[in-house]
């Protein structure tokens, strides 16, 4: 069991969170939840250890060991597979490497090598002596191939470091598994693995999550995180949002009621206090009145911007033919992409999928014209009026300027001060907000001004380019939303199964072996011909 007992984190003069009081046991798998900036992260570190709480406690059942999931996937690119797992149970890894280190040494002690005996003995009570042989089993487990067991990190391919270090929290067996957005970065695939592993192993698990997919298939309770309070319901994301729907509604029913009872016994009094033969009835009507609670009902501190995509000029038949495109990166000598072929009806929405490092990428950014195709051609047909969000969108926010101005390039009209505030403020940009420069900007607040550039410019294509990365849970059922009711054509690349799930009319997957497969259906319907479930 993990508790925390009033517990409160503060930066400056407002606390984040303060008074959570909440309990993670019997094996059930949390997904903590909450929108961006609610403390979701903090409080993981604070469950850890790895920060120190202003006030309260965290628990820790006596005799249970906690594990958690490293978030830098790259932080081990020097060391070898088995050697990061192992780091998974750090007092046997300081152990072995003290030891290790006094046996190296040509001019240590008898002091030295006493306390290289006494570390020998710690490092057998540890399960030692088969670590090695643990890890590469666990390794194995996670579909790492046994020839990179023992080469370096940066051998390994970026879809499966995470997999590493997965391998190294569950190394120790830790009773406890605390997992911060462990999907970030990974592809379909690997999201499905991430889910079987997930649900097989036996422990008590907290995991942030901004993919509901995810959080549907792999959580048994979900710990709401809302107006500095943590509130646990039973069920997965599905059952979280129908329970705190019909919560809400059944609290302001029974406020109604409680308003309609306090109404009429003040009418009551306020008609018969005067009167000496009714007096005690009006008084017994008071007390009553104090007695009747009203619930304070507290809107959510989440906020749904509003996201509507129009296009200016409507496509009627083909958007764009690509035809055996391929693309090499200058210097090297392999190709990203080959003889790739494809076109694009007016209307369709597209789904590039496939794993990390395949070329997706590449793809789109031949696609928007910030590559040149090494061989090959990509035609757009003449109406063409394409808008591109890029993964990173890092260099449309180059110039120190602010929101305001920045937003107000896309207008197309000198003096639209009035549409470029009305845009901001459906994006949850408002006030000094507005003023401030764009360099500041999170990762999710660029992606927002670059929903509200695309709503500005109106193109008849989009492309997408994970569009969903560093947004809360609002954020991404708003964009869902403005996008399926969007008119025109788009082409997207996300990681996100309900997002594409929910949009895509056709399937494009880019396949290790250098195949294209091109599907025309749903994402579930391809899954089906696939033979994989859902």
């Amino acid at each position: 069991m993990l508790a925390t007992s009033n517990l409160a984190i503060q930066f400056g003069a407002k606390p984040l969170f303060e008074q959570v009081t909440v309990k993670f046991s019997d094996g059930n798998r949390y997904g903590l939840i909450g929108a961006n900036g609610s403390g979701k992260s903090t409080l993981m570190k604070a469950l850890s250890g790895e920060l120190e709480p202003s006030a309260g406690d965290v628990m820790l059942q006596a005799g249970m060991r906690l594990g958690k999931l490293n978030q830098n996937q790259f932080a081990y690119e020097d060391e070898r597979p088995l050697d990061v797992v192992m780091q998974g149970h750090m007092p046997m890894w300081r152990a072995m490497t003290e030891r290790d280190r006094i046996y190296a040494d040509p001019n240590a002690t008898d002091e030295d090598y006493m306390r290289a005996a006494e570390l020998e003995v710690q490092f057998g009570e540890y399960g030692g002596y088969d670590a090695e042989a643990r890890a590469g089993s666990i390794l194995a487990a996670a579909g790492i191939d046994e020839s990179l067991h023992r080469r370096s990190m940066r051998e390994v391919a970026p879809g499966l470091k995470l997999r590493v270090l997965l391998a190294q929290a569950l190394f120790s067996k830790p009773d406890v598994l605390l997992l911060d957005e462990p999907t970030n970065n990974l592809d379909i695939h690997s999201i499905r693995w991430l889910e079987g592993m997930l649900n097989d192993y036996d422990a008590t698990m907290v995991i942030i999550s901004h993919d509901r997919h995810f959080l549907n298939q792999v959580c048994t309770h979900i710990a709401d995180l809302d107006y500095q309070q943590v509130k646990i319901y039973p069920g997965n994301y599905d059952d979280f949002m129908l329970a705190s729907v019909q919560a809400r509604a059944r609290a302001e029913s029974a406020n109604a009621k409680a308003r309609e009872q306090i109404a009429d016994l003040q009418e009551f009094v306020r008609r018969f206090s005067a009167n000496a033969s009714k007096a005690r009835q009006a008084t017994s009507r008071r007390k009553q009145i104090e007695k009747i609670k009203i619930e304070e009902i507290r809107p959510s501190s989440r906020q749904n911007p509003y996201i509507r995509f129009e296009q200016a000029r409507k496509l009627y038949r083909s958007a764009v033919s690509v035809d055996e495109l391929t693309y090499r990166y200058p210097g090297s000598d392999v190709d990203v992409l080959r003889a790739v072929s494809f076109e694009v009806d007016a209307g369709e929405r597209i789904a590039i999928i496939g794993p990390n490092g395949i070329g997706k990428t590449t793809l789109m950014r031949c696609l928007a014209g910030e590559l040149s195709p090494s061989a090959g051609r990509i035609a757009w047909v003449e109406n063409a009026q394409v808008g591109y969000m890029p993964q990173d969108p890092q260099e449309e926010f180059a110039e120190k300027i602010d929101l305001f101005t920045w937003m107000s390039t896309w207008t197309g009209k000198a003096d639209d001060d009035q549409i470029v505030r009305a845009t901001l403020g459906r994006l949850l940009f408002s006030g000094d907000e507005t003023r401030k420069s764009v360099k500041v900007l999170s990762g999710g607040e660029k992606g927002r001004m670059i929903y509200g550039k695309l709503m500005l410019t109106r193109p008849n294509v989009m492309l997408m380019d994970e569009p969903t990365n560093h947004m809360d849970m609002e954020t991404i059922e708003s964009l869902q939303i403005g996008l399926e009711r969007y008119p025109g054509t788009l082409v997207f690349v996300s990681h996100d199964r309900e997002f594409v799930g929910s949009l895509a009319t056709r399937i494009i997957e880019l396949r290790t072996d250098g195949d294209v497969v091109d599907f025309k259906g749903t994402y579930d319907e391809y899954l089906h011909a696939q033979g994989i479930g859902t």
